[in-house]
């Protein structure tokens, strides 16, 4: 059931209008940018990374659904960790969560600043990310429908400038751009030309596909603001069906009209295949949709971790004081820890060496998925399943797992691996201390003579 008055007071919404939010939370520079990385480790059957991850990511949204069919709960994904594993799942899932955004949230500044000094060079990559943090903080304090009304309008902004590549691909393939590449149409005919880094390619892409959709955590955490809760599966399908076809779609016109070893990590892949025109206004216009798409990522991370600090609080898993609301309803003392959250996430973004903090955000990401492992368990310890479920969650775990699991075979994505394990086992040893003092609080309280005289009456 919706419990706090917070929530009650939120705009209900339709399962349209979670679908274009579930898109606004999405769609960011993981896929802009990211997708370069993709192509570099899988060449052209980097499709099939995409296909791949919108399949396991929709099995992992069902299974949330369902979950929050079932108990509408504002945790969601912690929340059912709790219910399914008991308090330490809880305990764990909710603080994975935060610390990986926090750390995701950190990069997409510093990316943003980046992108920002294309225009203004000489100004500091602090005082843009200080803005940045500033704006999106901003938002958050205006409340749900603030959040709404900007994540709508960045989520139709992002949709129009991938349509307007696709539609100047297609109009470049057809020679309507002017003189172009002399080779034209690129369609791989043969496995080598479609795994041209094998297997051991396209397996460590997968991270890459799976961070285009990721994003559902968040979807779950609005869904509970549904008019009608039974459409929160038809709302993420929807969701992920579009991202399929525009992401799959767009990579798949940039692969025919340039070799994909022409792309580089360091350029989107759709400036990239737009080079050998003579359109000065591309650059610009993706360089503003690289800032609109990683502020409105930014902004929904800042939303759910927020919201998770809330919920970690009511639930005694974080300081009491962070499940506070002032005026408005406003969670002030969660929104001060994020801000501080913040601060130090910029400075280690700006201090740290390049290679090492990519490691550390490459791991925050995989952190991410880690929490849809206690999403799919959790599915299957609440809920009854039929057969056709249960195969969909072993298909949901094993997609999961693959993704996870490429990140070994190559260099890029290996040592974010190995340091996400590192969270995790530092995690897992606090989630052990503080087991240990809710058992002692669990036998201080049934020793204390007060409580039993309580449970007697009962």
């Amino acid at each position: 059931m919706k419990s706090n008055s917070a929530e009650q007071k939120e705009k209900p919404l339709q399962w349209w209008q979670l679908s274009l939010l579930g898109v606004a939370c999405t769609i960011g520079t993981g896929f802009f940018l990211g997708s370069s990385i993709a192509i570099n480790m899988a060449g052209p059957s980097v499709i099939f990374s995409y296909l791949l991850a919108a399949i396991g990511t929709y099995f992992v949204y069902e299974a949330l659904a369902k979950l929050m069919i079932n108990d509408p709960q504002k945790g969601s994904f912690r929340t059912y960790a709790k219910h399914a594993y008991g308090r330490w799942a809880g305990f764990t899932s909710g603080w994975v969560y935060f610390l990986s955004e926090m750390l995701i949230i950190g990069s997409q500044m510093t990316a943003l600043s980046i992108f920002s000094r294309f225009w203004f060079p000489n100004i500091p990559l602090w005082v843009f990310a200080s803005i940045y943090a500033v704006l999106g903080l901003l938002v958050i304090l205006m409340g749900p429908a603030g959040f709404d009304r900007v994540e709508n309008l960045l989520a139709v902004l992002k949709i129009a400038a991938i349509l307007m590549f696709i539609i100047l691909a297609i109009l470049a393939l057809f020679g309507l751009l002017g003189a172009g590449d002399a080779e034209a149409v690129r369609i791989p005919r043969t496995y080598d030309t479609v795994f041209p880094n094998g297997i051991s390619g396209l397996l460590p892409s997968l991270i890459y596909g799976f961070y285009g959709y990721a994003g559902i955590e968040i979807m779950g955490l609005l869904a509970v603001r549904l008019k009608d809760m039974n459409e929160a599966p038809k709302s993420g399908k929807i969701m992920l069906l579009l991202l399929a076809i525009i992401y799959i779609s767009s990579i798949g016109l940039a692969l025919m009209m340039v070799s994909w070893d022409t792309f580089t990590t360091e350029k989107s892949p759709f400036v990239t295949a737009l080079n050998q025109y003579n359109l000065q206004f591309v650059p610009h216009v993706f360089n503003g949709v690289f800032i609109i798409a990683g502020f409105s990522t930014m902004v929904a991370s800042l939303f759910a971790i927020i919201r998770i600090l809330v919920t970690l609080a009511e639930d005694r898993d974080a300081p009491a004081v962070l499940s506070k609301r002032v005026k408005k309803d406003i969670a002030l003392p969660a929104i001060a820890l994020t801000t501080g959250g913040i601060i130090i996430s910029i400075v280690l973004a700006l201090i740290m060496p390049g290679r090492i903090y990519e490691y550390v955000t490459t791991a925050a990401g995989l952190m991410l998925l880690y929490n849809w492992f206690f999403i799919l368990g959790s599915y299957g310890r609440i809920l009854e399943m039929t057969l056709m479920s249960k195969i969909k969650r072993l298909l949901g775990f094993s997609l999961v797992f693959l993704g996870v699991f490429g990140t070994i075979f190559h260099q890029t994505s290996r040592p974010g691996f190995f340091v996400s394990l590192g969270f995790i086992v530092i995690i897992g040893v606090i989630t052990l201390i503080m087991k240990h003092f809710w058992n002692k609080k669990s036998n201080d309280d049934d020793n204390n003579p007060s409580t039993l005289f309580t449970k007697i009456k009962q």
